[in-house]
C-alpha cells in the first residue's frame, strides 16, 4: 500500500501579502495621525472606524460636504524617482480645496493605499506626507485602509484615495445666488502643476529624452527634473478660510484642476453669466512654457489642460477686491487679478490678449 505525504501548509504571506508588515505599518503612522488632532478628533488608528465630534465644533446649522480623489499618474513619477515624501500632500489637497470651494472648513480625511508588495518605509513616506497634508488644512486624519494586492499592481507600484468631510454653516454655503456683472476674479498662484494632467507630462518627458535626475529644463530651485514636477499640489484651505471668517465678501471659489480655467470656472456661473480673462494678467511658471513648447499644443488646449500657474479663483464684488486680495497675500498667496464677470449666455470663460 503506498502512501502519499500531504502538502505543506499555504498561507497568507506565501500568496504575498505579509499581515505582519502591515501591522507594523499601523504602529508607524501612529503618531503621525496623532499630530493631526483637532477640536472633534482626538486621533487613534486601530478602531473599526473614526470618530468626529461635530458638535465640539461649535456649529449651529451645519451642512456637511464631502469629497474624495486621487492623485492620477503623478505618483507614476514618484514611484520611478524614489520619492515619496510629498505625494500625500497631493491626495490631501485635492479633497480639501475641493471642500473649500464650498465655503467648507475641512474636519477629517481618511486615505486608502494599495500596493502589489507593502514597502513598509515606502508607505511611511507616503503616510507622512498625507500627516503633512491633513496638518496644514487644519484636518484630522482619523483613519484610512492599506491593501497589499499582489496580481494586481506591480510589486513596486503603488495608488492613493483620499477621502475628507468638512462642515459650513447652512447660510454661507458657497457659491452665492448674487454674483453679478463687474465682479472681479482673483486667481491664486499655484505650487506648479499640482495633480492634473501628468499623462500627457510623462509622454512628453519620455518623448525629450529627459531623466528623472536630470535638471530641469527650465527655471527652478530643484536640481532633478522629478523633483520640480513633484511639487505638492499648494493647498489654500487656511487662507481661504481666514478670508471667510473675518468676514470678507467671496462670492464664489473654484479649485483649477482637470479642466483648467476653461473648464472649472464656469462650474460656479449662474446662467447668463461669463468669466472674461486676461491672459496678460499673470506669468505663467517656467514648466508650464516647457510643456506647451514640447507639445506643441495651442493657448486654447493648454488652458483646458494644466491650470498654467492658477490654482484657486475667488469671485467678488468690485468694491471688496483690494482688501480680499491684500488679506490673501497676508495670509501668504500670491494673488493676479484676472477679470471680471460678464453677461454672456455662453456661461463660459473668454480670453482676453
Amino acid at each position: 500500500m503506498s502512501s502519499s505525504k500531504s502538502p505543506p501548509p499555504t498561507t497568507y504571506a506565501d500568496s504575498g501579502v505579509d499581515i505582519d508588515a502591515g501591522n507594523a505599518l499601523v504602529k508607524d503612522i501612529g503618531p503621525l495621525a496623532k499630530r493631526t488632532s483637532r477640536t472633534g478628533a482626538d486621533v487613534a488608528l486601530g478602531g473599526f472606524g473614526g470618530l468626529f465630534d461635530l458638535k465640539a465644533c461649535g456649529f449651529k446649522d451645519p451642512v456637511l460636504v464631502a469629497c474624495n480623489d486621487g492623485v492620477g499618474t503623478k505618483v507614476k513619477i514618484a514611484i520611478e524617482a524614489g520619492l515619496h515624501s510629498t505625494i500625500g500632500i497631493d491626495l490631501v489637497a485635492m479633497c480639501v480645496n475641493d471642500l473649500v470651494v464650498q465655503g467648507a472648513e475641512p474636519l477629517f480625511f481618511l486615505d486608502y493605499y494599495a500596493t502589489g508588495k507593502l514597502d513598509r518605509e515606502t508607505a511611511r513616506q507616503v503616510i507622512a506626507g498625507i500627516s503633512d497634508g491633513c496638518v496644514e488644512a487644519g484636518c484630522a486624519l482619523i483613519g484610512g485602509e492599506t491593501a497589499e494586492m499582489p496580481g494586481l499592481y506591480a510589486q513596486d507600484d503603488y495608488d492613493l484615495a483620499g477621502f475628507s468631510v468638512g462642515a459650513v454653516e447652512r447660510d454661507a454655503v458657497l457659491p452665492r445666488a448674487d454674483i453679478a456683472v463687474g465682479d472681479v476674479i482673483l486667481g491664486l498662484a499655484s505650487n506648479g502643476i499640482h495633480s492634473n494632467g501628468y499623462s500627457l507630462v510623462r509622454r512628453l518627458v519620455s518623448q525629450s529624452g529627459k531623466a528623472w535626475d536630470d535638471a530641469p529644463p527650465f527655471a527652478s530651485e530643484h536640481t532633478s527634473l522629478a523633483a520640480d514636477l513633484l511639487r505638492p499640489t499648494r493647498i489654500y484651505v487656511k487662507s481661504v478660510l481666514s478670508a471667510l471668517r473675518d468676514g470678507l465678501a467671496i462670492k464664489a471659489l473654484a479649485h483649477i484642476t482637470g479642466g483648467g480655467l476653461t473648464e472649472n470656472i464656469p462650474r460656479v456661473l449662474p446662467d447668463g453669466k461669463a468669466a472674461r480673462i486676461k491672459l496678460s494678467s499673470w506669468q505663467r511658471p517656467g514648466v508650464f512654457q516647457w510643456l506647451q513648447q514640447e507639445s506643441g499644443i495651442n493657448d486654447a488646449e493648454m488652458l483646458k489642460t494644466f491650470n498654467c500657474g492658477i490654482g484657486m479663483v475667488v469671485v467678488c464684488s468690485a468694491d471688496a477686491a483690494d482688501e480680499l486680495q491684500a488679506h490673501l497675500e497676508q495670509c501668504g498667496e500670491s494673488v493676479s487679478r484676472l477679470g471680471h464677470i460678464t453677461d454672456d449666455a455662453s456661461q463660459e470663460v473668454i480670453y482676453d490678449a
